[in-house]
């Protein structure tokens, strides 16, 4: 599976994005989705936090206003509860035909914004293995009956039942983290690490499976990176270093949540082995403020770029998720170029 990223928003120029009037109108945020049906992408992951315009309102917007596209929405267990979210999710996908995609964010977040209490790490990854294993039940299910440390529900039915449980897509690596995706995850997706580190987590979680005593169907991979794609590896090159410089000139700032972050911490360690891993693994992005899919990036050529990613693949990766910017002229230019070498 092929996704992208569109931008949640309230301020524009995410990541060096374009700034334009209208950044998260309806019909700018359509024209990206549009964009990328029309380019060969299965559909973008659209971000989640407090204080960004609501996720699963935006993918609704979205769904309605396209037809292949499907959105990754990403949501969080403090922020939602099961039966209100699974009745949710139930619905849009009945609406679209099938096209809603999860992705379960554990991570901190403003949490008191939204009168979300839970803060210990622990406490939030045991929350979210709960979450993930009733919401599954509501959706296959009637007359549910749940009594867990975090939620319970009572005589509980969903419908209209989706039209296939949507996937469930999760990140993180703590050892936390690992548990809930062995136990209850569809997809587990990784950030921009090296080959290496990739192997060594998909071993891990593969003896983690057997160890939890998954009963699902076995856990899929994913990867989330910046892909900086250009007609050469000379002019992807010379992009992504005065990318770079400029990141260094202006103080690109992380937040603490970021730095506090395992799976970030990982990707922060990476610089000290190099700037450049696994041919074309770009890590100096995060040392100057880069963070999450913009702490590593591969540069290149589209062919260069595509036989990274394969070699993910390779590993067992299925599901990409990609990003460069500007977001919008950049669907167009890796929907021509490094798309149809993946497919």
């Amino acid at each position: 599976m092929l996704l992208w990223y569109i931008p949640n928003e309230n301020r524009p120029g995410h990541r060096g994005d374009d700034v334009v009037d209208g950044h998260n109108s309806l019909e700018t945020l359509t024209e990206h989705a549009r964009a990328l049906e029309a380019y060969g992408w299965d559909g973008a992951l659209l971000g989640a936090g407090w204080g960004r315009p609501d996720t699963f309102t935006v993918a609704t917007a979205l769904a309605a206003r396209t037809t292949t596209f499907r959105p990754l929405i990403a949501i969080r267990p403090g922020y939602w509860r099961p039966a209100q979210f699974a009745a949710a999710a139930a619905t849009l996908d009945h609406l679209s035909g099938g096209r809603v995609l999860v992705n379960v964010v554990t991570g901190r977040d403003d949490l008191a914004a939204y009168g979300d209490d839970t803060t210990d790490r622990a406490a939030r990854y045991e929350r979210t293995r709960e979450f993930l294993r009733l919401v599954r039940l509501l959706w296959t299910r009637d007359d549910v009956e749940y009594h867990g440390k975090h939620f319970a529900v009572s005589g509980s039915t969903v419908t209209p039942r989706p039209v296939k449980p949507p996937r469930l897509f999760f990140g993180g690596a703590s050892a936390e983290a690992e548990w809930v995706a062995a136990a209850e995850a569809d997809v587990q997706l990784f950030w921009g690490e090296p080959l290496d580190g990739v192997r060594e987590r998909i071993a891990r979680l593969r003896a983690l499976e057997a160890e939890v005593g998954r009963e699902h169907a076995p856990l899929d991979f994913g990867l989330r990176i910046t892909t900086v794609v250009r007609d050469t590896a000379a002019e992807a090159w010379a992009e992504a270093e005065a990318r770079v410089a400029t990141m260094a000139a202006t103080g690109v700032a992380r937040s603490a949540d970021w730095d506090a972050a395992v799976g970030q911490s990982r990707l922060q360690e990476l610089a000290a082995r190099g700037d450049v891993l696994d041919d074309n693994l770009y890590t100096a992005p995060g040392r100057v403020g880069g963070a999450g899919a913009g702490t590593t990036w591969l540069v290149g050529s589209a062919a260069d770029v595509a036989k990274s990613l394969n070699r993910y693949r390779e590993l067992g990766v299925t599901h990409f998720v990609l990003s460069d910017t500007p977001y919008l002229p950049e669907i167009a230019r890796q929907g021509d170029q490094l798309v149809p070498l993946l497919r």
